[in-house]
């Protein structure tokens, strides 16, 4: 003989045994306001002894939503598409909603279509693409009807809803603490083609120089690794005109004080290196490196707003919001011959 399986708890089961109406349960799994702390203790004392777990499926059917939110994208060992994510999910769980991620291989249109394709019949109720592409952002153009979305770092000619942070300031804020520092030109080591926090970082960098009506060197090519800023680094060393070096990311950065060190360059007594993300580890470099910082938090505290606002009301305007960098000084800069 087998034992029948004990029936799972419902709301109804938790009204009784915390004395109240199956509306108030309700109030209190929603965090509805207007429920007294005593009532909505009792409930929560409730739920836990009997073990309630809320039926998703039902509730969609009710309320004719998932409850979850789908995010595109891709390479999530990079730093700031990893830091984004996160920052998406911590924020989207606060609003009370699951998080479903799809990280592809390649950004393409193709196959970021498909993504969020496979998202929408998945039922989330909207979704989020880290498009830091520019040819992940043209996938934006074709978006299914009806179906809520944020691009982050996207492409602003589509229209869909936008959170990025300010690159363009963030290139400008390192340049000029260069500058500030005496220096005769700063000298670049830049992201990959097509990104666009690589354009953004370098037309900032490009625009510092030119308004302070300094010399602009040819950028040094590198692909956000740090073997790309150590080949770069092993160049700059050779170059006894250089002082001053910003990286388009904390990991070529590294790269650069790494050849540089091995070329027996001191930072910053000869040339100071500035980065760009604020990578845990950039403050135990060595030295320490000044860099720019990216608040990932804010940023996926305002996709989920703009998300929500549109799930809620339906997308009354396209929004571009735009998060402030800040920037780090540490030991890797120094005002010339320091």
């Amino acid at each position: 003989m087998t034992t029948p399986k004990r029936r799972l708890p419902v709301m109804a089961d938790v009204a009784k045994e915390a004395g109240v109406s199956h509306q108030t349960v309700s109030r209190v799994l929603n965090h509805h306001p207007n429920v007294r702390a005593d009532t909505r203790a009792r409930v929560e004392e409730a739920i836990s002894r009997l073990g309630y777990r809320r039926n998703l499926v039902a509730r969609a059917l009710v309320t004719k939503r998932s409850r979850t939110l789908g995010v595109v994208s891709f390479d999530t060992t990079l730093y700031g598409p990893a830091s984004t994510i996160y920052g998406i999910e911590q924020a989207a769980r606060t609003a009370g909603y699951f998080v479903s991620i799809v990280s592809l291989k390649s950004i393409d249109a193709t196959s970021v279509s498909d993504a969020i394709d496979y998202l929408a019949e998945q039922g989330v109720d909207g979704v989020i693409v880290v498009a830091p592409q520019r040819s992940a952002g043209r996938a934006l153009e074709n978006l299914p009807a009806g179906l809520p979305a944020v691009a982050v770092e996207g492409t602003h000619a589509a229209d869909v809803s936008v959170v990025c942070i300010d690159q363009m300031e963030g290139a400008k804020l390192a340049t000029r603490h260069l500058l500030d520092q005496g220096h005769e030109t700063v000298w670049h080591v830049s992201g990959p083609h097509d990104w666009l926090e690589t354009e953004g970082r370098l037309e900032g960098w490009r625009t510092a120089l030119e308004e302070a009506g300094r010399p602009v060197p040819e950028p040094l090519a590198g692909d956000w690794s740090p073997r790309a800023g150590y080949e770069a680094g092993k160049s700059l060393a050779a170059m006894e005109e250089v002082t001053a070096v910003f990286a388009a990311n904390d990991q070529m950065a590294l790269g650069v004080l790494r050849a540089l060190s091995e070329k027996g360059v001191p930072v910053p007594g000869r040339i100071s290196v500035v980065g760009f993300d604020d990578i845990p580890e950039s403050e135990f470099f060595s030295p320490p490196l000044t860099t720019v910082r990216q608040d990932f938090d804010v940023v996926g505290r305002h996709c989920i707003e703009v998300l929500l606002r549109q799930i809620d009301v339906g997308p009354t305007a396209f929004e571009r919001l735009v998060v402030r960098p800040s920037f780090v000084v540490r030991s890797s800069t120094a005002p010339v011959g320091r």
